[in-house]
C-alpha cells in the first residue's frame, strides 16, 4: 500500500473509529494542519446519523450548537450546514434535504440517541425553556421559530412554527420579479427569558431582533439594531442572550459591536460595547453580572461587565501565552463556542481553526483569566457544553476530512432500484461529516501532554517563523523580485493531470488531457509534477479566502456551507456582503439595484467576511496584497476581488459594462475592486470573472501592462491574475466561438502558456516565479480527495522534470510566496507551515517556455496563429457545439463563480465529455497510481478502442 492511500485510510470518517486512541491516528488536514480528535484519554467520538429511511450510512454535516437540559440529563445538537441528499440527476430531494436537532441521553457514556427532530432550515439559534419541558430552535431562512414540546414519551414539534413575518433580508436581490428571488430573512440565535415568557430571536439579514410572547405565540415587537443616518452598527446580528425578563444582549458580527436592550415597555437599544474582534456566541454567567462572548477575527474571549455594559478584559484563546511567545499577534484561532464549568472558574472555548478546546482558567470576580491548556479536537469544533457534575465536555465539529470523489455508487440515493446511480453524494460538502465528540475533562498532567499535542498538530513547536532550511529561501530571496500568483477555477488533479505519465493521477477520471491542456501538462512535465497538492477551502466561497488569506474566518466557514445548499445566507465574500461593494470608495460603485434606504444600508467599509491582519490596527487587511504592501512592496491586481454586479444589466439596475476585447484602447473602465486596499492598484481594463469572456482577451491586457512595465523597468513585486475560463459557463452568449466546454478549458490553456511565455522570453525572465492554484476542486473527481487539486510553479531555480510528492496545500504556497517576496505571514496557518522547499534548486536557473496552442482553439475566433504552427497540439472537435451545453446547463446561473447547483454541474461535465450514461469509476480507495503509468496508460487506451 502506498503512502497516499494510507493517507486516505485515515483522513476517511469510517477509519477514525470511535474509542480509539487519537493520538496514533493523526489525520492530515487540507489546511496542512493535522487532528487527533480522540486523544484525550476515554474521549469518544460518534457521527450524526440521522436514520434517514433508506439510507443507513447517510450522516449529517455541520452541527453548529449544543444545548444542555436544566436537569443536565439531555443534550441537543443543532446542525445547519449543506445537509443536501442529491437524486439519480443530482437534483437535491426536498423532503431528504433537511436540517437536524439530535437528542442524546448523556446520564450514559457514550450518549444515547433517543430522537432525531426534523426541521427544513435552521442557523444556529437552539435554548431550553426553564423548566425544561420544551426548547426552541431558529428556522433561518424559513423566518420562524420552532416550539418543541415532551409530551412524556418523546418531544414532539408544537404546530405550526411562530412566523416572524419579514418580506425579505436587506440588501441588493439577485434578481427583480418573484418572492422567491429576493434575499431571505434569517432567524439566527434566539434566547428566552427567566420567567419563560419571552423569546428573542437575532434577524440575521434584517439587522433586527423580534420579541416574541410565548404565551400568545406571536411576535410583539421588533428592534431595528441600525443606528440609522448612515452611521454603521447593527450588522449581521447572530447571538443573543437573555438577562433576566428585561434585559437582552445582541453580538453584531460586522460592526463588531454588543447591542444592549431594554425589553421594559417599548423594546429599545440602550447601549453599544464595542470589540475589536467579531462577536459571536455568547453565555452568562449564573448571577448574569458577567457576559462572556467569543469574537472571530481578534481569537479572544471577550468578558462583559453586564451592570456597567462595558469590557472587563479580553483573553486570547489561541494557547497558554508561552507557547506563542515569539509570534504572539497571528490570527485564525477561530473562537466558536463556549461553556462555564459549574462552579463558574473554568471557561472553555472551541477554537475552530486550531482544531482545540481553550481551557481558560478565571479568577474568583471572573474578570481576568488565561489559557491553561489545550484539548485536540476534530475537524472545526463549532460548540461545547459541559456536563452538570463537570467531568465531560460535549464538542460538537463542523467537518471530517473528504476522501476520494469518484463517484462510486455509495450511499446513493435513487427514485427508482432498478435504475444505475448518477451520483453517489459525493460532493465535496456531502462528504465532510460533523461527529459529536465526548471528551473527560482531563485533569492537570494530562492537560500539559494535550496541549503539546494540540501545539505539535499546528505547528506552533516551529521556532521561528523562518523555514528550518532557510538556505534555499534565502538564496531564493536574493535573486527572485518579482511573482505572478495565478489563481484558477475548480479542477481537479485528476481531471487535468489523470492521463500524464508520471505522479499519482487516475486517467479514468481524467476530463481534459494533453490535447485540450497541453500547457497545464507540458508545465508540470518540464518543472515539478506536484501530486499530492490540496486546495484548502472546498468551494470559491471559502476557496478565495484561503487562496488570498491563508484562512477563512468562521463568519466564512459557517456560512458558505449554507450558501451552497440554498439554506438563504448570503455570498458575503471577496469583499460583497449582500450583494453590496463595501470595499467602494465611490458611492457610484457601491450601490446599484434598488435598495430601500441605501444609506442605512452597511454604511462603511467594513467587511464581515474578511480576515483581520497580524496587528491590533489592521481590521480587514490579512491579505496576501495587505502583507506585500506592509512591506513596502509593489502590486498590481488583474481582476482579484472585483464586483460582478457591473457585468449584468438585471443585478445592476442599469446598462451593463460592455464586453470589449480591448477596454483600455477604449477608455471604459470594467474593473471594480470590492478591496479598500486593491482600488489604486488594480487594472481598470481588466475583466474579472466573466464565462462570456476568453481568458485568451484577459491574457492581452495583461500583456500591455507588462509590455509597458518592460519599457519603464518597474514591474510590480506582487501580481495577482485571474484567469478564469476553466470554470466554464454561459455557452450561449460566450463570445469569439469559445462556447464549449473544451474550448473553454483550451483558451484557459493557453492564456497559462502565453503569460509564462511572456514571462520567459522577457528581460524579467531571470527574477520571476509563476505560482498558479485552483482556488477550490470542487468541480471534479479524484481518486485521492475531493481537495486534491492542480499547482505549478515555474521561472528560475524551480526543478526541472521532478516528481514532488511530498504533501503541500494551498497555505504551503502562499507560505512560499510569503518567503520568496520576504514578507511577513498573513496568520497562523502561513506563520506555522514551511514552505515548498523541495519544488526549488539553486543549480536550475536557465529556463523557457513557448506556449502550446490547443487545435481545439481552430475552431473558435480566436486570432491565433496560423494552424501549422509548431507550438500547436493537435485535437478533434469539440463532441458536443454550444447548444448542448447551453441546453444542459439551461437555468444555470453563472453570473459569479459557484452560484449554480455544483452537483448538477458535475455530472453534466462528466455525460458531456465521457458519453451520456457512462458511470463513474466505482470504489473510493485512494490507490497509489504512480507506479507502472505507462502500462496502466496503455491499458486504459486499449479498453477505449
Amino acid at each position: 500500500m502506498g503512502g497516499m492511500a494510507l493517507t486516505f485510510l485515515l483522513c476517511s470518517p469510517a477509519a477514525l473509529g470511535q474509542g480509539k486512541s487519537g493520538a496514533a491516528h493523526a489525520q492530515k488536514l487540507p489546511t496542512g494542519m493535522s487532528i487527533t480528535p480522540e486523544a484525550a484519554r476515554g474521549s469518544k467520538l460518534q457521527y450524526l446519523n440521522p436514520d434517514l429511511p433508506g439510507m443507513p450510512e447517510y450522516l449529517a454535516d455541520h452541527p453548529i450548537a449544543t444545548a444542555l437540559s436544566p436537569n443536565g440529563n439531555t443534550l441537543l445538537v443543532l446542525t445547519s450546514g449543506y445537509n443536501r441528499i442529491s437524486d439519480i440527476k443530482a437534483k437535491s430531494v426536498p423532503e431528504l434535504s433537511n436540517e437536524y436537532v439530535f437528542v442524546y441521553d448523556v446520564r450514559q457514556n457514550p450518549p444515547a440517541k433517543l430522537q432525531v427532530l426534523q426541521i427544513a432550515n435552521s442557523y444556529m439559534g437552539i435554548a431550553w425553556a426553564p423548566d425544561g419541558g420544551k426548547f426552541f430552535v431558529s428556522g433561518g431562512m424559513d423566518d420562524n421559530v420552532h416550539i418543541f414540546d415532551w409530551n412524556g414519551d418523546h418531544w414532539l414539534e408544537s404546530l405550526p412554527p411562530i412566523p416572524l413575518e419579514h418580506k425579505s433580508g436587506l440588501g441588493i436581490n439577485d434578481e427583480e420579479g418573484t418572492s422567491e428571488s429576493k434575499n431571505k430573512s434569517v432567524a439566527a440565535g434566539l434566547a428566552v427569558s427567566a420567567d419563560g415568557k419571552r423569546l428573542i430571536v437575532a434577524n440575521n439579514a434584517n439587522d433586527s431582533v423580534s420579541l416574541i410572547d410565548l404565551t400568545q405565540r406571536k411576535v410583539i415587537g421588533e428592534v431595528d439594531l441600525r443606528p440609522g443616518k448612515g452611521e454603521p452598527g447593527g450588522a449581521y446580528p447572530y447571538g443573543v442572550a437573555f438577562k433576566g425578563n428585561d434585559r437582552a444582549f445582541v453580538s453584531c458580527q460586522r460592526d463588531r459591536e454588543i447591542v444592549v436592550l431594554n425589553l421594559n415597555g417599548t423594546p429599545g437599544i440602550i447601549g453599544r460595547i464595542k470589540t475589536r474582534g467579531q462577536p459571536g456566541k455568547m453565555i452568562l454567567n449564573s448571577a448574569q453580572n458577567i457576559l462572556f462572548a467569543v469574537a472571530d477575527n481578534s481569537d479572544s474571549a471577550v468578558i462583559v461587565d453586564t451592570v456597567k455594559n462595558r469590557i472587563l478584559t479580553e483573553i486570547k484563546t489561541t494557547a497558554p501565552a508561552a507557547m506563542l511567545a515569539r509570534q504572539p499577534n497571528f490570527k485564525g484561532a477561530n473562537p466558536t463556542g463556549l461553556a462555564l464549568s459549574p462552579d463558574e472558574r473554568t471557561l472553555y472555548v472551541t477554537n475552530g481553526g486550531t482544531n482545540s478546546i481553550a481551557v481558560i482558567h478565571l479568577d474568583h470576580e471572573s474578570d481576568e483569566g488565561h489559557v491553561v491548556g489545550l484539548i485536540p479536537t476534530a475537524w472545526y469544533p463549532n460548540a461545547i457544553s459541559v456536563s452538570h457534575d463537570g467531568r465531560s465536555l460535549y464538542v460538537v465539529n463542523a467537518k471530517s476530512n473528504a476522501g476520494p470523489n469518484p463517484g462510486g455508487c455509495r450511499n446513493n440515493f435513487a427514485r427508482s432500484g432498478d435504475r444505475p446511480c448518477a451520483l453517489a453524494q459525493q460532493y465535496v460538502w456531502q462528504l465532510e461529516k460533523g461527529a459529536l465528540t465526548v471528551i473527560p475533562t482531563p485533569g492537570p498532567e494530562e492537560l500539559k501532554s494535550l496541549t503539546l499535542l494540540v501545539g505539535n498538530n499546528n505547528h506552533f513547536s516551529m521556532a521561528s517563523q523562518r523555514p528550518v532550511d532557510n538556505g534555499i529561501f534565502t538564496f531564493l530571496h536574493s535573486r527572485i523580485h518579482h511573482v505572478i500568483y495565478i489563481v484558477k477555477e475548480n479542477r481537479t488533479y485528476d481531471q487535468v493531470l489523470g492521463d500524464l505519465e508520471k505522479g499519482n493521477g487516475d486517467p479514468r477520471l481524467n476530463l481534459f488531457p494533453d490535447a485540450l491542456a497541453p500547457n497545464h501538462h507540458e508545465i508540470a512535465r518540464r518543472f515539478v509534477t506536484l501530486d499530492n497538492f490540496y486546495d484548502s477551502g472546498e468551494v470559491s466561497g471559502n476557496g478565495w479566502n484561503w487562496s488570498t488569506a491563508a484562512r477563512a474566518t468562521d463568519f466564512v466557514e459557517r456560512t458558505i456551507p449554507m450558501n451552497y445548499a440554498d439554506r438563504g445566507l448570503g455570498y458575503d465574500v471577496e469583499g460583497v456582503n449582500r450583494g453590496i461593494n463595501v470595499g467602494a470608495t465611490r458611492p457610484e460603485d457601491r450601490i446599484h439595484g434598488k435598495l430601500e434606504n441605501p444609506d442605512d444600508q452597511l454604511p462603511g467599509n467594513g467587511d464581515v467576511g474578511a480576515p483581520d491582519g497580524p496587528e491590533e490596527d489592521e481590521t480587514g487587511a490579512g491579505f496576501l496584497w495587505d502583507s506585500a504592501l506592509r512591506a513596502h512592496l509593489t502590486v498590481r491586481n488583474y481582476g482579484f476581488f472585483s464586483n460582478l454586479a457591473h457585468y449584468s444589466s438585471t443585478t445592476l439596475g442599469g446598462p451593463a459594462v460592455p464586453l470589449l476585447h480591448d477596454p483600455a484602447a477604449a477608455g471604459v473602465r470594467v474593473a471594480f475592486p470590492t478591496n479598500p486596499r486593491l482600488q489604486d492598484i488594480t487594472d481598470p481594463y481588466f475583466r474579472s470573472f466573466d464565462m462570456r469572456f476568453a481568458d485568451y482577451w484577459r491574457f492581452k491586457e495583461w500583456e500591455r501592462e507588462f509590455d509597458e512595465y518592460v519599457k519603464r523597468d518597474n514591474l510590480p513585486n506582487l501580481e495577482l491574475l485571474r484567469i478564469c475560463h476553466d470554470h466554464f459557463g454561459n455557452f450561449s452568449e460566450a463570445q469569439d466561438g469559445v462556447n464549449t466546454v473544451e474550448t473553454m478549458m483550451a483558451d484557459n490553456d493557453y492564456a497559462l502558456g502565453l503569460v509564462l511565455e511572456k514571462i520567459a522570453h522577457s528581460k524579467y525572465g531571470k527574477d520571476t516565479l509563476i505560482f498558479v492554484i485552483e482556488d477550490d476542486a470542487q468541480n471534479g473527481a479524484d481518486h485521492v480527495d475531493a481537495h486534491r487539486s492542480i499547482a505549478l510553479v515555474a521561472g528560475p531555480y524551480v526543478k526541472h522534470g521532478a516528481v514532488v510528492s511530498q504533501y503541500f496545500t494551498t497555505v504551503s504556497m502562499l507560505r512560499t510566496i510569503e518567503d520568496v517576496l520576504g514578507i511577513k505571514p498573513l496568520g497562523l496557518n502561513d506563520a506555522f507551515q514551511l514552505p515548498m522547499a523541495a519544488v526549488f534548486s539553486a543549480r536550475e536557473a536557465a529556463w523557457t517556455y513557448t506556449a502550446r496552442i490547443p487545435a481545439i482553439l481552430h475552431t473558435t475566433q480566436l486570432p491565433l496563429p496560423a494552424p501549422n504552427s509548431t507550438a500547436q497540439v493537435q485535437s478533434s472537435i469539440p463532441a458536443h457545439e454550444a447548444t448542448y451545453w447551453a441546453e444542459k446547463t439551461k437555468g444555470f446561473d453563472f453570473s459569479t463563480e459557484d452560484k449554480l447547483d455544483s452537483d448538477s454541474f458535475n455530472l453534466v461535465l462528466w455525460n458531456g465529455l465521457k458519453g451520456e450514461g457512462t458511470p463513474y469509476p466505482s470504489g473510493r480507495d485512494g490507490r497509489n497510481l504512480s507506479k507502472h503509468r505507462r502500462s496502466l496508460l496503455r491499458d486504459l487506451r486499449k479498453s477505449k478502442n
